[in-house]
């Protein structure tokens, strides 16, 4: 993969999409990384439990992360910004949906394409932030409301590069 990883998703963003062609949503997210676990090679995001991609990531074994040039970054805020529970965002953003060969959803769009299996799923436990970063996480992150995260560690089994 020819991307610097925190770059890539923390700053210049992606698409996390579930479902299939006849009902799909898609979220915008800068929480995950990559690297490698049990002899795997992996992604890890974390979404809460109130966004509505959780319910399709929670129904389907698969999802895709997709990344996009920076001219698309208007679309990935509308994707951010927009619920799919009650408006169509793909359309308000201007993305093209997109099926994969193996049958997932992404973006004509997309420069690249990861596509992931999960493996592990965990709601995260604040109380097991350490400090100094507990106060200062919780304060700026959730507001010092209660909020849930869900961590999905999913093997890589496809990256799709647009040439």
């Amino acid at each position: 993969m020819p991307d610097n990883v925190i770059q890539l998703i923390g700053k210049e963003w992606m698409l996390v999409t579930a479902g299939d062609e006849s009902s799909f949503n898609t979220m915008t997210a800068s929480w995950g990384g990559m690297g490698y676990i049990w002899e795997r090679p992996s992604t890890f995001i974390f979404i809460r439990d109130t966004r509505y991609t959780y319910q399709f990531l929670q129904l389907h074994e698969s999802f895709t992360l997709s990344f996009f040039n920076e001219k698309y970054r208007n679309a990935l805020r509308i994707c951010g910004t927009m619920s799919g529970r009650n408006t169509d965002k793909v359309k308000e953003a201007g993305l093209t949906p997109l099926e994969t060969p193996s049958g997932l959803m992404s973006f004509e769009e997309a420069r690249m394409i990861i596509e992931c299996k999960k493996m592990f799923i965990q709601e995260l436990d604040y109380a097991n932030l350490a400090e100094p970063y507990k106060s200062k996480i919780m304060e700026e992150a959730y507001k010092n409301e209660p909020s849930k995260h869900q961590m999905f560690i999913s093997e890589i089994v496809n990256i799709w590069i647009k040439k």
